[in-house]
């Protein structure tokens, strides 16, 4: 009898050790998207991948040829990145109508990320995951009918002004668009 209740134990450790599916991070994603981000001249200033795993979506950036300090990077609305100041982007990604920044009480947008901080060796990366961001599918994806864009700022973003953190003048962009 004891040896049926120690198996019968083990069996029930197994089932509550086993994680639900609704819990496993490591899915691979369903949408991976890779963009240049380029300056006005057409000068690389890095790149920015974003990866959409269930209702969230990934944004890794690595930038180079920087000088050292922060730089703002969003997601902008509109995916087209004519320059020199890469207006044709639009404004930020916003489809919850939310003030910009996560540190304003009203914010933030869902095109908001943190800084990307540059070292002496002109390099920075991000590694952010949006919750929520739905690349394609949902009730409003990033990829609609006009794509959107990855945009690099001139300086920080200070996380609170409305509409775009005070973090000046866009330098690089790169543009999402749907394809299929």
């Amino acid at each position: 009898m004891r040896a049926l209740v120690m198996v019968a134990g083990l069996g029930l450790l197994a089932a509550c050790s086993t994680p639900h599916p609704d819990r496993v991070t490591n899915k691979p994603p369903s949408l991976t998207m890779t963009v240049q981000l380029l300056g006005p001249n057409g000068e690389l200033h890095g790149t920015a991948t974003l990866a959409q795993t269930g209702t969230d979506t990934r944004v890794r950036a690595q930038v180079s040829g920087l000088a050292p300090g922060s730089y703002a990077i969003h997601l902008h609305s509109v995916g087209q990145c004519v320059g020199p100041d890469f207006k044709t982007a639009g404004g930020h990604f916003n489809p919850t109508a939310h003030q910009h920044g996560k540190d304003n009480p009203a914010g933030p947008h869902m095109g908001d990320l943190p800084n990307i901080t540059v070292g002496t060796d002109g390099q920075g990366s991000l590694d952010a995951t949006i919750a929520g961001l739905q690349m394609k599918g949902g009730s409003a994806p990033l990829l609609d009918a006009d794509g959107a864009a990855v945009v690099l700022h001139a300086g920080p973003d200070d996380y609170k002004t409305d509409p775009s953190g005070n973090s000046g003048a866009r330098i690089a962009c790169g543009a999402l668009v749907a394809t299929g």
